[in-house]
């Protein structure tokens, strides 16, 4: 660990002030939301911000919402731990708590937040697999007012994002859902916790009535590209489709032809390969199956 090289630090109180602190200032500097990246960047990895921006102090940017319409909004300052305990999230969508709940220690969740995750842009990101599959969208701030655009379209690569330097991540918003959605994460990292993923796989099926015909599927994987991705060819093996375990078995093995991993000191691409073949047949069975009572049943059948 080393000392940090001295830097200024702002604590804005709007959107506005904290964007336009950004654009005078110039390059060389960070927000900071949770810090759980930035804190270590600094300390490890002789990163030397010039002045750093905390974003904490404006209001309205944490919580999880529950729209009329059924879309929930998720504030970017909302931790992992938040998403991880959220009743709202829990009934809707247990597989996306799952996948906030593989982060790290309770004590790095009750700092992390999605926003921060999100827009680090790590390829390994656990939460953006789940949110991929239910087609979530980012909400954007700047000078120039809000936009929003699907999540699959925010990465663009390794730490890089669609936003320019003074935008800001303000929410992520997921549409309505299916009564009939089910879904599930499975992270694979050989240390099992504290780690991070090899892989990560997240599907989400609309099971029509009680054939396990899959009116629509979604496959996502983290951690086998540049940007967390979605398998679309595998995932058009399964529209209209009764589940069953060969189904499941072609599309692990598509989902591993779309993925691009590498090989670097954690893991060879081909292991990679054939762990997103294994784990997305498994994502699927177990998604279909319904949702483990426990976490010691679900981790069991995890492997």
């Amino acid at each position: 660990m080393r000392r940090p090289e001295p830097f200024e630090i702002f604590q804005p109180a709007s959107l506005r002030e904290a964007s336009a602190l950004v654009k005078d200032k110039g390059q060389g500097g960070r927000f900071l939301a949770g810090g759980t990246d930035l804190v270590i960047a600094v300390k490890e990895k002789s990163f030397s911000p010039n002045y750093v921006v905390d974003l904490k102090r404006i209001p309205g940017l944490s919580g999880i919402r529950e729209e009329s319409d059924g879309s929930v909004a998720i504030g970017a300052l909302t931790t992992m731990r938040e998403v991880e305990t959220s009743p709202v999230v829990l009934k809707k969508y247990p597989f996306l708590a799952q996948s906030a709940a593989e982060v790290g220690s309770i004590q790095i969740r009750n700092r992390a937040t999605i926003g921060g995750n999100m827009a680090n842009a790590t390829p390994s990101a656990d939460v953006a697999p789940a949110l991929l599959v239910l087609d979530a969208t980012a909400k954007i701030a700047g000078l120039n007012g809000e936009r929003t655009i699907e999540l699959e379209q925010f990465f663009r690569g390794p730490g890089q994002t669609v936003m320019a330097a003074e935008e800001i991540l303000t929410s992520i918003i997921i549409p309505p859902v299916s009564p009939s959605l089910v879904g599930e994460y499975i992270k694979f990292s050989p240390r099992e916790m504290m780690d991070l993923a090899y892989v990560g796989v997240a599907v989400a099926l609309v099971l029509n009535g009680g054939q396990k015909r899959c009116a629509k599927a979604r496959i996502s994987l983290c951690a086998v590209s540049p940007t967390p991705m979605r398998a679309r060819r595998a995932e058009a093996l399964l529209e209209n489709q009764i589940m069953t375990e060969e189904l499941a078995e072609r599309a692990g093995a598509e989902a591993a032809a779309e993925s691009k991993p590498i090989s670097d000191v954690r893991s060879s691409a081909d292991y990679r390969r054939e762990m997103v073949r294994v784990n997305t047949k498994r994502a699927l069975l177990n998604a279909v199956a319904g949702r483990a009572e426990s976490w010691m049943g679900r981790r069991d059948r995890r492997y």
